[in-house]
C-alpha cells in the first residue's frame, strides 16, 4: 500500500490521522504543506482549488480529510 499525506503541523485533524498511522505502525510519506507551493497546488488541485488537509492519496486514489473511521477503512482493503 502507497500512502501520501499532505498535511501540516498546526492541523489537530493531520496530527490526529498522523498518531493513528503511526500508532499502526503504517509506512507512509508525510508532505508538510506550509511553505511548499509545489504541496499546496496538488491539494488545491484534488479538492477543486480549496487548501483541505489532510489530502490523501492511497494506491493511486485520493481522499480529503477522511477521518480516522474511514481512514482505517480505507486501510483494511
Amino acid at each position: 500500500m502507497k500512502i501520501k499525506m499532505y498535511s501540516a503541523l498546526w492541523c489537530s485533524d493531520c496530527l490526529s490521522a498522523k498518531r493513528f498511522l503511526d500508532e499502526k505502525n503504517i509506512n507512509y510519506e508525510y508532505i508538510d504543506i506550509t511553505n511548499n507551493q509545489v504541496a499546496i497546488d496538488i491539494v488545491k488541485k484534488i479538492n477543486n482549488g480549496k487548501k483541505i488537509i489532510p489530502t490523501f492519496i492511497i494506491n493511486n486514489k485520493t481522499y480529503t480529510n477522511p477521518g480516522i473511521k474511514r481512514l482505517s477503512e480505507i486501510i483494511r482493503q
